[in-house]
Formats: structure tokens, sequence, C-alpha cells
């Protein structure tokens, strides 16, 4: 029997065609079979089951035969039964943008979260699924992030516009990175920041909400949380959500958006459970065969347009440690730094712990950040990369039987190591710890220092968790004018 025809209009531009009824044949969890008689809705429309109660929201995802098609909640799908009606809305989900998200803590739906009240009736929306800029209309010109945090200003230089992301295992200092870059920038950035918890606990998105709230720059911001009780559709879409409220900003506002995203291993994890629900054959290591599409996907959207940029910070957990996985390989193609964390130096008190060795960026190039910049980094590199060498002979024989030059070489690159940590205003609470922020003309400065051996008969403990040099050198003054 046909199904009638209603008269409501989905939440699209004019053009959209009236929206159509289906009904549920089957519910399997988060997955969900319809039929309908009124046509096909494309691929990554929204139907919503139940219109007139439950109002569950699914995104279409595969279609069947020519009148059955299969879609993924992304609400509980807890009391849906056979037989239900469904609205199919003849539009993608539409997310809240404009001014009315500033300093609310939303969901992947645009639902608030935050206690406050709720978005106005009138307020804009957007589609979550927009196509990425034009590569003629990139801008060519390359503006510099100062971060404040030494190792990261000279070996992996942040530009606007571009894609910075943070991989690491469990433990090793991801989030609490990603939230000292947030304090960093606050307070410098001329923009909005856009913050996406992807598979966040309700904890962290609340502790999230205070801090901003602490640091009084709620009212340019923006938080998009998929926790990790909800269903893998809803994590799924949150970094779509989130992305398409900062391209409003960039688009129609004109103003640069920071886009800031805790965890994209657990996007591509939400994607891998989506596609075994819906029954398609697994690839390598067991994800999804659609991997390296939705990946790129994402990350494509993310880039400077017209008058403003989307510059994205992200944080890839990497499983096992495994920097060859397939996740980590498909996300990591498409940044511009690339800042790994090491469990080993995390062990040795080396915080942040960023590996100098494999941390890498393309614009750390002469032509982006200054020939100084460039030639001292790489020194750092050779350096620190000659000990890392020479641990294993060290470890065997002891650093006495090396030879005076390469215990001075030694001693320097471990000299190094100590003057690029430096105390998190994030962790102030926790270390007691009074945090620092340095510019890349001291940290370059420090470096050369270094490597030109005036520190050589300092003690290491003095360029240990310090700013700049000159705190390095008042503290190891302190140290040798106090009593033995």
């Amino acid at each position: 029997m046909a199904l009638p025809m209603i008269q409501a209009q989905a939440p699209a531009p004019g053009d959209t065609p009236p929206a159509a009824l289906a009904r549920v044949t089957a519910v399997r969890g988060p997955v969900i079979d319809f039929v309908s008689d009124s046509g096909l809705p494309a691929l990554n429309d929204a139907v919503i089951v139940d219109p007139d109660g439950a109002r569950v929201i699914c995104e279409v995802q595969a279609h069947l035969d020519s009148h059955r098609f299969r879609a993924i909640a992304l609400q509980s799908t807890q009391g849906l039964s056979r037989l239900m009606p469904a609205l199919m809305t003849g539009a993608p989900i539409m997310a809240p943008v404009g001014e009315a998200v500033m300093g609310r803590l939303l969901d992947v739906l645009g639902e608030v979260r935050d206690g406050g009240p709720a978005l106005a009736a009138d307020t804009p929306r957007r589609a979550i699924h927009q196509p990425a800029p034009a590569l003629a209309g990139h801008r060519a010109d390359i503006s510099l992030f100062s971060t404040g945090i030494k190792v990261l200003d000279l070996l992996a230089p942040l530009a606007q516009g571009g894609k910075a992301a943070m991989f690491g295992g469990a433990g090793v200092g991801k989030t609490v990175l990603v939230t000292e870059l947030i304090h960093a920038m606050v307070t410098s950035y001329d923009g909005v920041s856009v913050f996406a918890g992807i598979g966040e606990r309700s904890r962290e998105g609340h502790e999230m909400l205070h801090e901003m709230q602490g640091y009084g720059v709620l009212d340019h911001t923006v938080l998009v949380y998929g926790q990790m009780n909800e269903p893998p559709g809803a994590r799924w879409r949150v970094p779509l959500t989130a992305l398409t409220m900062a391209e409003h900003v960039r688009d129609v506002e004109g103003r640069n958006v920071l886009l800031l995203m805790d965890n994209v291993f657990r996007f591509v994890q939400a994607g891998s459970e989506v596609s075994g629900l819906l029954g398609r054959m697994p690839s390598r290591v067991g994800y999804q065969p659609t991997l390296a599409t939705e990946v790129a996907d994402l990350q494509e959207r993310i880039a400077s347009s017209g008058r403003a940029a989307v510059t994205a910070i992200e944080a890839v957990y990497v499983p096992a440690d495994d920097f060859t996985d397939p996740a980590v390989a498909a996300i990591s193609a498409h940044m511009d730094s690339t800042v790994v964390l090491s469990r080993e130096l995390a062990a040795e008190g080396i915080y942040p712990a960023i590996d100098p060795l494999r941390t890498t960026s393309s614009l750390l190039d002469a032509a982006v950040v200054g020939d100084e910049h460039a030639r001292t980094a790489t020194r750092v590199r050779e350096l620190i990369e000659h000990y890392s060498e020479m641990r294993d002979v060290i470890a065997l024989l002891g650093i006495e039987e090396l030879s005076r030059d390469e215990q001075l070489l030694v001693g320097r690159a471990r000299r190094l190591q100590r003057f690029l940590t430096q105390p998190f205003f994030v962790a102030a609470p926790f270390t007691g710890m009074e945090g620092r922020s340095v510019g890349i003309d001291k940290v370059i400065a420090g470096c050369q220092a270094i490597l030109a051996g005036d520190c050589d008969d300092w003690d290491e403990n003095s360029l240990y968790m310090i700013g700049d040099l000159d705190e390095a050198r008042a503290r190891e003054d302190a140290r040798r004018k106090a009593p033995a």
C-alpha cells in the first residue's frame, strides 16, 4: 500500500523536495532497515523515526533495493519497533551555526548539553556534509602560529590553515598537550575556537567547559561532544558537526577558526564499528574498507579559503604504540605537522614527551621559517640522533669509555633534551610549577648557546623544566652559590 505524502518541508534550502514517509522493517541495535513507496532517500540523508514521538535521528547508509534502505541511528534505538513511521527529510543532518552556538556545549545533533537554555528555533543551520574547498581557492600565503612551546615551535611549526596531529599511545600526554595549546592560543589568537570531543568521557567535557570559562574565552569557543556511551553513529559524525560550525565562521563570517579534535582515532574506530554493523567486509587489521575515503572527506575540508582559514590541531591515539597501524598512516598522510609523543621520553621525565627525531613538519623550511631557525633545528636533530645512536654503547661500556669529544657531544645532547622541556600552565595544579611560554627567538638562542658549548660545565638539572636560557643561567648561578 502506498504511503501518504505529507506537506512538512525538510530543514534544507528551498529546492529540497517535500519530505516523505517510510516504515521501519527491522531494528538491529543502531542499524535500522526501512521500506518506502515514495522513492529512496539519498545517501547521508537524515531520517527521523517516530517523528511524533521518540524522534530518533538516523542517517542513510545503503540502498538495499528499489524500495528498501538501511540507516545508522545517532541516538538510542531502545523502544523502536517494526512498522513505526519514519520521516525522510530529503536533506542531510543539519547543525546549528552562527553566534547562537558560541559559548555552548552541544552534541552531534546540535542539542544543548551544558544545562543552559535551548537554542532558538530560528537558529541558522547548515548540512554537516559539505564539499572540500576547491584547490584553486586555497590561500597561498603562510602565517605561522607561535605556541610558546619550545620543542613544538622549533621542530614542528604550525601554520594558519594547516593541520597538525599529536600522535601517541595511551598516557603519554596527548590531551595535556592539546589543552596546553588551547591555553597558549586563546589569549593571543584572534578568531574562534571549535573543540570536538570524539568519544570523550562526560567528565572531560565538563572539565573543558569550566576551563574555558576560567580562561575567559568561552564566548569565542564552541564545544561539540560525542560521548563514549553514545551509539557509534554519533561518535562518527561529531567531527563533521564541529567542522561544519567552523566552516560557517570561515565562509560566512570571514573569521579564522582554530579547530581542536580529541581524539581522531575514535572517529576512525566509530567508522569501523558502523561498517561492521552494516555488514561490510573488513579491510586491513579489521578496519573499514572505506577508511582512506572517510579520513580524506574529513581532513580535506580543513583549509584556508577566501579571507579566512580553518586550522586544525588533532590528537591521535596510536593503538599499542604501533605507528604502522592503517588508521595512523591514513591520518598522518594529510598532516602538515606530525608530532610524535614517545613513551620512553615520558618514562625518563622528559615533558612534553615529544620525540625530536620522529616529529616532522613540512613548514620547517628556510623559505618559511628563515635560515637561522631551519639550520638550528637541523643541528639539534642531528646531535640528539647521534646521542640516540650512542646510548647502547654507553649502556654497555659506560660514558667514560667514550673519547673526550664524544663525551662533550653526549653532554650537549642531554642538555638540549632538558632545555626543550618546560612546565605547562594546565599542569600547574598537579606539578606545583608555574607554566612557561617561550618565544621562538629565545628558543633558537638557547639551543645555539648549548650547541656552541656555552653550557658544557652547567649541571643538567639547571636546564630542566625551565623557560628560556636566562632562567637556566639564574638557576645555575644559584646552585654554584649554594653551600656544599
